[in-house]
């Protein structure tokens, strides 16, 4: 007999713990592989947990409404025979008279500066993704620090790295990719000399009168506040704004909207026309398709466009259009309904609002013409969209210029002033906002 420990998985970015909902099994009950175990919240989605082994709940480390952070151990699951044990120590043995002198010297260097990541005792659940017991002992045998770890491609559910994953990325590292492997190792051990970031003084106490009411904050909405300040205080927020006119989109739509829902059975609103200027928009400045970590810049392959979306307590979550620039109009409006249908029924899961590297929030729902949106971490920009109004406005012809009733809002674009400055900022939104201005009234969906 074997005893496993279920961790508390990854939820998704800048997500740190969760709350125990609802227990799904009970001590003494069966698991099979995959079971959901027990229910959790986040600020950002209600998930379960699956099992990744075979056998029987023997102890459950936490109860209902208990918070926890990820990657601990929330419940012991007891298995026949040992949980791969034969695998937790890797073979390593390799004809060395075929290596290459060069090879060889390679590995020397790694297991020299791999031996300084162990004795750090890296610390591999503040990953980004969940790695199992199994997992990290390998990756703990060999040397692999947590940079290296995380560059491992998996084919795991929801992108987890399998035994498989892991064993055969050492093969390779040992067949000659050990270059690599000793940079990035070189990384995690310059990682391990970063200083931790101090705590921010606490605010004054505020005292409440006999005849005020109390309200206690919900768990998501002490999430949401947390989350909120520390962005805050991580990134330098600059704001830049510009009225756009979408006339053209205004009266389009309303021409093709009941043909729209005949054809495809979809609602077309204001929203994925937006979107689709903002994927192209990202696609010409790359650079506003970034993280940062530490002193380094993460460049996005991938333009996947966060949404916010609210919920049926009011509180706000962000689904992500995952490849937004690949859609149609068709396929963006599909993209946006779904996501947004599925927020309204907390039916989201938590790959859907995973990987987003920008993101949009409309203001305007609630009438508002402009706003100074918060960086949603760790992406360093966000765009806000007014309302539309209809207004006087100056219109310029051949044959000279007079007053005319269109159709305009406001965009507030705010960015990360560390890593983007005021032109990159102010240029982005401004071709935000060409792409909306030379929109084609007589374009076909």
């Amino acid at each position: 007999m074997a005893k496993f420990e279920l961790k508390l998985p990854k939820m998704g970015e800048s997500v740190a713990e969760a709350t125990i909902t609802t227990w799904l099994k009970e001590v003494g009950d069966t698991i099979e592989l995959d079971d959901a175990v027990v229910e959790i919240a986040t600020d950002k989605v209600d998930s379960e947990v699956p099992s990744e082994v075979e056998g029987v709940l023997v102890e459950k480390l936490f109860d209902v409404d208990d918070v926890v952070q990820v990657g601990q151990t929330i419940a012991i699951i007891e298995t026949e025979g040992d949980i791969d044990s034969s695998t937790t120590t890797v073979t390593t043995s390799t004809d060395k008279e075929e290596e290459t002198d060069e090879v060889a010297q390679i590995e020397q260097e790694v297991e020299a500066i791999t031996e300084t990541v162990t004795n750090a005792s890296t610390d591999f659940s503040e990953g980004s993704r969940f790695y199992s017991p199994l997992v990290k002992n390998i990756a703990s045998e060999e040397g692999i620090g947590l940079q290296e770890l995380e560059a491992v491609q998996g084919t795991g559910k929801d992108g987890r790295v399998t035994k498989n994953d892991i064993l055969q990325y050492v093969e390779d590292r040992k067949a000659g990719k050990g270059a690599v492997a000793k940079e990035e190792v070189k990384q995690e051990v310059k990682k391990q000399d970063v200083p931790v970031k101090k705590e921010a003084p606490k605010a004054a106490p505020v005292v409440a009168s006999g005849e005020d009411e109390i309200i206690e904050m919900t768990r998501m909405g002490k999430l949401i506040a947390h989350h909120m300040v520390e962005s805050v205080q991580t990134s330098a927020h600059v704001q830049s704004f510009i009225e756009a006119d979408v006339t053209n989109i205004w009266n389009w739509r309303k021409k093709v909207k009941d043909e729209f829902k005949r054809r495809e059975g979809e609602n077309i609103t204001f929203t994925p026309i937006f979107m689709e200027a903002i994927a192209k928009t990202l696609k010409d400045f790359p650079l506003m398709n970034i993280s940062v970590a530490d002193d380094k810049i993460i460049k996005k392959k991938n333009i996947n466009l966060g949404m916010a979306a609210a919920l049926p307590d009011g509180n706000l979550i962000v689904p992500v259009i995952k490849n937004a620039d690949q859609l149609n109009l068709v396929g963006m409006t599909k993209a946006v309904n779904d996501l947004a249908n599925r927020a309204r029924l907390n039916q989201l899961k938590p790959d859907d609002i995973q990987g987003g590297t920008y993101t949009v929030t409309n203001v305007g729902t609630f009438g508002s013409i402009m706003g100074t949106p918060i960086i949603n971490q760790p992406q360093v920009g966000i765009l806000a969209l007014g309302a539309i109004r209809k207004v006087p406005a100056v219109i310029e012809t051949p044959e000279g210029d007079f007053i005319g009733i269109r159709y305009k809002m406001f965009l507030s674009h705010s960015y990360d002033h560390r890593v983007v400055n005021g032109a990159l900022g102010g240029q982005f939104v401004q071709r935000v906002k060409d792409y909306l201005e030379a929109f084609d009234p007589n374009r076909e969906f």
